[in-house]
This record gives structure tokens, sequence and C-alpha cells, in this order.
């Protein structure tokens, strides 16, 4: 065996080889730029809230969970490093049918809970109370 055959069959079997693309690779500045976008997507609605920047409920509640969707997304990428490139994109396409999956999950027990609730629940009037006075009698 030459010392060429050996240098081959070590980087055959992997050793030494500095090209593997196996896993998601990040640096210090990619967790960095997580953790700051976290804190930044944070502080904004805890703002928000505090100062009651929102008067109207509704707009609130779409608003925040806008934040807390961009911050989901932030952390699949900076910190789960979930791409289009990781494992033939199997990995983000197994999230997106697990996103689509329960949305649909939620939309669903929600809808049916509504129409169970608009019609399955009886319309009870409200009974007068009793007069507890005896007829022909008066107080004096």
């Amino acid at each position: 065996m030459s010392a060429q055959h050996a240098t081959h069959a070590h980087d055959a079997h992997g050793h030494d080889d500095h090209h593997h693309d196996a896993g998601p690779h990040s640096t210090l500045s990619g967790y960095m730029i997580g953790f700051v976008l976290s804190i930044i997507l944070t502080a904004i609605p805890f703002w928000l809230v505090m100062a009651k920047v929102i008067a109207d409920r509704n707009t609130a509640v779409l608003v925040l969970g806008g934040f807390a969707v961009i911050q989901i997304l932030v952390h699949m990428v900076f910190f789960l490093h979930m791409n289009g490139k990781i494992e033939g994109g199997w990995t983000l396409l197994s999230t997106i049918f697990t996103v689509v999956f329960v949305a649909i999950a939620i939309a669903g027990t929600l809808w049916v809970m509504f129409h169970m609730n608009a019609n399955m629940m009886p319309e009870h009037p409200t009974p007068t109370p009793p007069t507890h006075e005896a007829p022909g009698h008066s107080t004096p």
C-alpha cells in the first residue's frame, strides 16, 4: 500500500475531509443576529402593550400576533437553522406541512365549536320574578 493510496483511503472514509455539508453551520455572528432580533421582537410588543399605544383590542391582537409569527420565523432560521438546503429541503417541507395541518385542525375546531354554540344552545327567556303579594290585599 503506497503513501498516496493510504492518503486516498483515509480521505475516502471521511477523515480529514473539511468539505462535508451534513448539518447546519452557524457562526457566532449568526447567533448574535438571531439573539438581537429576538430581543427587539420581544421589546416592541411589550412596549406597545405597556404604553397602551394601540387602543383597539382587535388591532392589538393582530399586531402582537404578527410580531409572534415573525419571531417564530427568526428562531427557526437563526437557531434551528431551517432552510431549503438542509436534508434536501425535507426538514422545511415537513415543517410547512405541520404548520398547515395544525392551522387546519385549529380552524376546524373553532368552526365546529362556534357553530355548535350558535345552533345547539337554546334561547332561554328570562323569567320575571314572582310577586309575593296576595290578591286583594294592599300594603299600608
